[in-house]
């Protein structure tokens, strides 16, 4: 079995060799390295998976710093099969799990960072789903809430209801959205208020020589707030970074990512005005040289099997 899927992998790794010419940029999506696999978030890699990941990107693909990768697309001297490492929101395992990782294959990552959830805090879609797993009745009664009654009876149950309730709630205004997460989480004593950075921690994720990048500060969806209060949580979230690193923040990551969905052009407009380098979206693709440079496409790889996580980068290339 070993040696098949070793064989499959240099199939694959000669197929990308030859695709590698069009110059094109991979911007990989993550968001969490778990200690271990959780069933309430499936769509999170673990440290064992993220561990192979990367060493098969550092095997057999060239990942550069996004400053880099960018600058290199722009003088067209991007090397084959280029790819950049990308984290949103700011979770503790970015330091206390994905850092050593990276650290072992000698790459480096962009990290985009909510601020305002630092320190302690809990983003509502986290309490959602904390919530959720802690409730010990076979029933969630949420009609107080508008939504009424769920059977959360096992786990592939409690993990469909709580992606069910985040993706109602995903795009109500700011407030409305953040007292429902503070109401269902009133329910337990015991969401945790660990999974996010400290400054600290993060002051060392930057030391370690990882690239900073904002991402607002409390993770709104843009398309749905005034002028005003946008320019507040781009400026607020940048300048915070800036004072606490004592460096420039060049990136921006849009939360949630969707064009027209969650946020606008006006909001890239706005972006631009608050002296960033480039931003990224979560627009399926890869990034070449017709790329709007304010709305880089990214993905996110799912694969569970090595060899499926080098087939998705052939499709990457194929599809562009």
């Amino acid at each position: 079995m070993v040696s098949t899927v070793l064989n499959l992998l240099k199939l694959i790794a000669t197929i990308l060799s030859g695709l590698g010419k069009k110059k094109k940029l991979f911007i990989l999506i993550y968001h969490r390295v778990l200690d271990e696999p959780d069933f309430m978030r499936p769509g999170e890699v673990d440290k064992e998976v993220f561990s192979w990941q990367m060493e098969l990107l550092a095997k057999y693909f060239n990942v550069l710093p996004l400053a880099g990768a960018l600058e290199r697309m722009r003088t067209d001297t991007l090397p084959s099969r280029a790819v950049c490492i990308t984290f949103d929101d700011g979770y503790a395992d970015n330091y206390l799990n994905a850092l050593p990782i990276l650290q072992k294959n000698k790459l480096k990552a962009t990290f985009f960072i909510a601020n305002g959830y630092l320190n302690g805090g809990t983003m509502w879609n986290d309490k959602i789903i904390e919530t959720v797993r802690l409730v010990k009745s076979k029933k969630l009664d949420l009609k107080l809430l508008g939504f009424g009654e769920f059977d959360i009876d096992g786990n592939l149950k409690k993990t469909q209801v709580a992606q069910q309730i985040i993706n109602t709630i995903k795009h109500l205004n700011i407030n409305k959205r953040q007292k429902i997460a503070d109401d269902l989480a009133s329910r337990t004593p015991h969401v945790p208020t660990n999974l996010m950075m400290t400054d600290d921690q993060l002051v060392k994720l930057y030391q370690a020589g990882m690239e900073i990048g904002g991402h607002t500060v409390t993770h709104p969806i843009m398309a749905h707030l005034d002028q005003k209060i946008i320019e507040k949580e781009l400026q607020d979230n940048k300048h915070y970074l800036e004072q606490l690193l004592n460096t420039t923040i060049r990136f921006f990551a849009y939360p949630n990512g969707k064009l027209e969905i969650d946020y606008k052009q006006k909001d890239v407009t706005q972006v631009k005005l608050e002296n960033y380098q480039a931003a990224v979206s979560t627009q399926w693709g890869v990034v070449d040289k017709n790329s709007d440079l304010f709305q880089l496409p990214r993905f996110t790889p799912w694969d569970q099997s090595p060899c499926g996580f080098m087939l998705r980068m052939i499709l990457r290339y194929k599809n562009k």
